[in-house]
């Protein structure tokens, strides 16, 4: 009669074995985005977050800080914002320690010169460019073919 196997034939575990491998795949891609856009979400929140503590320091004095008159310059250099109680600390970015937030004052006016205008701009890994802020590829060292996200006043 027949005889009764016990176990799996070699096409049975590798039909399982592949299926196995294609969840996993689609899994880890699905997490990996997840994370992606998570970490995108942070940094525009921290933009805003110094945004906003830009617009408060303006309240006070009349304009925005000075530092680097006019150049790009890190974010974290902000000292005006954080000894004058706006922001308790200026945030970093939530992966990269070789990437920061990047800060240019524009629009000067006035002697001395009181500036009246400001882009933030941060290293974004998915979205698209609103480069609009003039020389941030070129001067804070993001590369040319990554996404930056930016505000901006005016």
């Amino acid at each position: 009669m027949f005889k009764h196997r016990l176990g799996f034939s070699l096409i049975e575990v590798l039909v399982a074995a592949t299926i196995i491998a294609v969840l996993a795949a689609i899994g880890a891609t699905s997490y990996s985005s997840v994370n992606k856009r998570s970490r995108d979400t942070r940094r525009k929140s921290d933009l805003e977050q110094i945004r906003s503590s830009l617009e408060q320091y303006r309240t006070d004095k009349g304009y925005y800080p000075s530092q680097g008159a006019g150049t790009w310059v890190q974010a974290s250099t902000l000292s005006d914002l954080t000894s004058g109680g706006y922001i308790s600390a200026i945030p970093s970015d939530p992966k990269s320690t070789t990437q920061s937030y990047w800060y240019q004052v524009t629009n000067p006016s006035g002697t001395p010169t009181l500036y009246y205008g400001y882009c933030l701009t941060a290293w974004v890994e998915q979205g698209s460019n609103n480069d609009s802020c003039p020389g941030i590829i070129y001067n804070t060292g993001i590369p040319a073919n990554e996404y930056v996200y930016e505000v901006r006043h005016p």
